[in-house]
Formats: structure tokens, sequence, C-alpha cells
């Protein structure tokens, strides 16, 4: 079964990690609306930038999006 693009993301946490990319999935672990079950980059994105406060840059999620799909192939 393919991973949502958040179950992966939750593989990337670290709470000592100094990584954008783990900081982000630190942080979108406590984010309680976010879309857990989706694949879809668009419905993600536009997700977190209408809520997601915590995220200071969508390269952060582009960089987390590519080894996502590099995960996934």
């Amino acid at each position: 079964m393919r991973l949502s693009f958040y179950q992966f993301l939750m593989t990337q946490r670290n709470p000592n990690g100094a990584d954008e990319v783990e900081q982000f999935a630190n942080n979108a672990f406590f984010d309680m609306l976010f879309p857990k079950q989706s694949h879809d980059f668009d419905e993600v994105s536009h997700y977190l930038e209408d809520n997601a406060r915590y995220l200071p840059s969508m390269t952060i999620f582009d960089e987390a999006w590519k080894r996502y799909l590099e995960k996934m192939n």
C-alpha cells in the first residue's frame, strides 16, 4: 500500500534534528487538521499555504515532497 504524504513525513521526524524537513515533520505531527490521507501535491500544498504557520518556507515542503516521490519509486 502506498503511503500518504503525511505517513511518509512522519518517518522523517527527529525531535533533535536540525534538518528543515525533520522540523517540518515534527511540527506537522501536532497539526490536527493536516490532510493525513492525501497523496495529492496540490491539496497538501494549498493546505500548507493557507494553514501552516509553522512552515517558514514552501521550499521545505518541496524538498519533503521530492523525498516522498523518491521513496515511492
